[in-house]
């Protein structure tokens, strides 16, 4: 019921806005340890930079101003739902006190968590004092006609006085006074949940932008995470590749030549059985040869090497049981192996389709986009594709993702499901 009221009336109420109050009450007192620790520890240790003592103290007060960091992120993300990852923690190249200490001076992120205590506590001051004078003054004055009684019964006056010289006085105590002054407190209770969200707002980027991995060191960690993916992924294919050729085309080229071993041994006593032999090698070369061509085109086929994605797509797309109509709008042809992620991807996908989708129709459109190449594969079919319960999905998922690429499904029960892949565009 609650959900159905505008959301002025709600903000006041919800848990969101008095966990953000809770995180600016808090925040002030915080802060203040935060700056004068950080302040006194860095000064102590830049003045005695001169000695040796210096040193130590200076990469002590990061190492305590990175704690810091550790409280604030932890109550940003129990009171804000901002979950800022952890930097690196430092480490020295050898493993000793000395190393540890160039490491703490040299380190970006220990800068930042030092310049979040110097910035934040001004800045808590005045979210701080706003926030508080806007919910007292708010709170007080929607209560007015509930506690005005106090007025004459313990100060001797009629109520909250606006005006006094001495000879004249004016007080809030007529009905209608009552009425309006309430009706203002009940604009600052609904305008400060607003402003409060808008201060917090400040303290989510300060949170994210200081105390967090740098861009850098993210972008670092993502690709060190995307090549142990290639790596795995290459892996996987090279043992698929060895497990179809071992069971497929080289047992039948065993079998081929066991055949022609046993031809030519009756080729001078039956030559009627000798041919039936060979006839049936001939056979087991024909199914080789095309089993070889198929795992060639699940590598790399010639025709995307020769012709493109739009001849190679159909091609794919005339193999494939339920009718597909591929359209292919692209200026220029992209890099081969961005060319390969792509084909590769619409292949597998489209096998999904006929294996499970039980669909009558698909479609394939792959265009270009700035810079992304946009493929998009849908069909008439029941539904129900997910990226995290679909192994097939979520392995496209990963290799699409080393790439820098995105991989979404929408695949309602019932259907219809569209995949749509962006992949980077190098030409």
């Amino acid at each position: 019921m609650a959900s159905h009221l505008p959301a002025a009336i709600r903000a006041p109420f919800e848990g969101r806005t008095w966990r953000a109050l809770l995180y600016v009450l808090i925040g002030l007192p915080l802060s203040v340890c935060w700056f004068a620790l950080s302040i006194a520890f860095v000064s102590a240790g830049a003045g005695l930079l001169i000695t040796f003592l210096g040193v130590p103290i200076l990469a002590g007060a990061l190492a305590m101003c990175r704690g810091f960091g550790a409280v604030e992120r932890a109550r940003a993300r129990a009171l804000l739902d901002v979950d800022v990852r952890a930097p690196e923690p430092v480490r020295g190249r050898t493993g000793g006190a000395f190393s540890w200490m160039g490491a703490m001076l040299k380190s970006g992120a220990s800068w930042r968590h030092l310049l979040y205590a110097i910035v934040h506590m001004p800045w808590a001051i005045v979210s701080f004092s706003v926030t508080v004078a806007f919910w007292a003054w708010g709170w007080s004055l929607f209560t007015y006609p509930l506690w005005k009684w106090t007025f004459p019964a313990y100060l001797g006056q009629d109520g909250i006085q606006l005006y006094g010289d001495g000879t004249h006085d004016l007080y809030l105590d007529s009905p209608f006074e009552i009425t309006v002054t309430s009706l203002v407190g009940l604009l600052f209770v609904m305008a400060g949940p607003w402003l409060l969200r808008g201060f917090v707002a400040v303290d989510r980027f300060l949170v994210a932008g200081l105390l967090g991995p740098s861009r850098l060191a993210s972008r670092v960690t993502e690709l060190e995470s995307d090549r142990g993916v290639v790596v795995d992924t290459a892996a996987a294919d090279l043992r698929r590749i060895e497990r179809d050729l071992h069971d497929g085309a080289q047992a039948r080229l065993a079998a081929l030549a066991m055949d022609l071993g046993l031809a030519k041994e009756k080729l001078a006593k039956d030559p009627q059985a000798a041919a039936v032999l060979v006839d049936e090698a001939h056979g087991e070369v024909k199914l080789a040869l095309q089993e070889l061509r198929d795992l060639a085109r699940g590598i790399h086929p010639a025709v995307l090497t020769d012709r493109g994605l739009d001849a190679a797509l159909s091609a794919v797309a005339s193999r494939c049981v339920v009718p597909v109509s591929v359209d292919v709008d692209l200026p220029a042809r992209p890099v081969a192996a961005i060319e390969g992620i792509a084909y590769f991807t619409v292949s597998e996908l489209l096998r999904n389709v006929t294996t499970h989708a039980r669909a009558r129709r698909a479609w394939v459109d792959v265009w270009r986009t700035g810079d992304r190449l946009m493929l998009q594969v849908r069909d008439d079919g029941v539904g129900g594709a997910h990226v995290v319960t679909g192994r097939s999905l979520s392995s496209l998922s990963d290799r699409v993702g080393a790439v820098d690429g995105v991989l979404a499904v929408d695949s309602p029960e019932g259907g219809p499901t569209t995949v749509t892949v962006e992949l980077p565009w190098r030409a």
